[in-house]
């Protein structure tokens, strides 16, 4: 079989073993490959090392490039900077100057990644584009459906909630069965020793030294002076100490509040209006209801009903069995089975039907 007869895909390559390997099995199936790396953000000027602890830096997009050129398959580089950082960065510091707490890969797969690589296979031809995320896409009664991939440790739906049927339907994910120890003996067997052993990307792709308090008051001028002398308060408005800033803080830490109670205490709400930072213990931490706001629905045309879903509410979270129903705002209402603790606005919720992924939205309040 030849590989014009498997169709021409194009491959998002980071450099990393995920994205490389996804390349090498796809070129081995008999696709014609096209490897891409999107330049996302200006490394130089966002402080910190970037050697192997993220994806896309200069080394990253030359061993990209060395793989292609020994695979025989084209490598292109593209500049999606001035895209990304008008969208993601600007919409990551506003999240956390509202008070919420963003979730910038959700948007970027969403609105960047999968917008410029469709745009460019459109562009050079190509039938198909392909991911090194770990999840499985299948086409059932009339849909594209995203399940979890096989590594429960490595499953990546949680990030892929966003993404249209129009999306999906053109979109390949080959490491959704495997384990990531299977994809490193892979790497390890076809002779790529290095590759192999290259670690994991954790940090946000744009904070490389995931220091995100720094990164906010480099990117707003003044920020300090703006949000400084605010108070931690307790759920009955009671002062109990200064904070230095509400965009520091997410709902659910702990560590780093910089006050002595005696006890430990948690972030239980953000309030920029006021300048205030709630504080309480653990069990205050714990809801059962929430609403979610601007979803997507994978599984299903509309929202199924009567059914209980298993939602998560941040990427490595179990998830808990609930009810799920659309009030008049157009908003999900989200009805726990059992208690819930730090739910933040702005994070992802994620629903799950077994290992399907039924649909996520953002999180609005709890």
């Amino acid at each position: 079989m030849t590989k014009e007869s498997k169709g021409k895909v194009l491959v998002a390559m980071s450099g990393g073993i995920d994205s490389s390997v996804t390349a090498i099995l796809l070129h081995e199936q008999g696709y014609e490959v096209i490897g891409v790396t999107m330049k996302t953000w200006d490394y130089a000027s966002s402080g910190g090392s970037r050697k192997s602890t993220g994806c896309c830096s200069l080394d990253d997009i030359n061993d990209a490039r060395i793989l292609a050129v020994e695979y025989g398959f084209h490598h292109i580089i593209i500049d999606i900077r001035e895209e990304f950082g008008d969208y993601i960065i600007d919409n990551f510091v506003e999240e956390y100057t509202a008070g919420r707490t963003p979730n910038p890969c959700v948007l970027c797969n969403t609105h960047i990644k999968w917008d410029a690589l469709l745009k460019r296979a459109d562009q050079l031809g190509c039938d198909f584009i392909a991911t090194g995320h770990y999840a499985n896409v299948r086409f059932e009664d009339g849909r594209y459906i995203i399940s979890k991939g096989k590594d429960e440790g490595k499953d990546q739906s949680y990030v892929l909630w966003g993404l249209s049927q129009e999306a999906l339907a053109r979109t390949k994910f080959p490491l959704g069965k495997f384990t990531k120890k299977e994809i490193r003996e892979m790497a390890f067997s076809r002779g790529h020793k290095e590759l192999a052993k290259k670690g994991e990307s954790y940090e946000i792709c744009f904070i490389p030294d995931n220091d995100y308090r720094g990164f906010l008051k480099r990117r707003i001028e003044g920020l300090e002076e703006k949000v400084k002398g605010g108070d931690f308060i307790d759920l009955n408005g009671n002062i109990l100490g200064k904070h230095e800033g509400y965009p520091f803080f997410t709902v659910g830490q702990r560590k780093g509040l910089g006050v002595a109670m005696g006890e430990p205490m948690y972030v239980l709400r953000i309030n920029p209006e006021n300048n205030t930072v709630v504080l309480g213990q653990e069990k205050d931490l714990q809801k059962q209801h929430m609403k979610v706001k601007q979803s997507n629905l994978i599984k299903y045309n509309t929202l199924p009903q009567g059914k209980e879903l298993l939602t998560k509410v941040r990427y490595k979270d179990k998830g808990t069995l609930s009810e799920l129903s659309i009030n008049p705002k157009g908003e999900i209402e989200v009805e726990f089975k059992a208690l819930v603790k730090g739910i933040a606005p702005g994070q992802s919720a994620v629903f799950y039907e077994g290992n399907d992924l039924v649909g996520g939205g953002f999180i609005s309040k709890s």
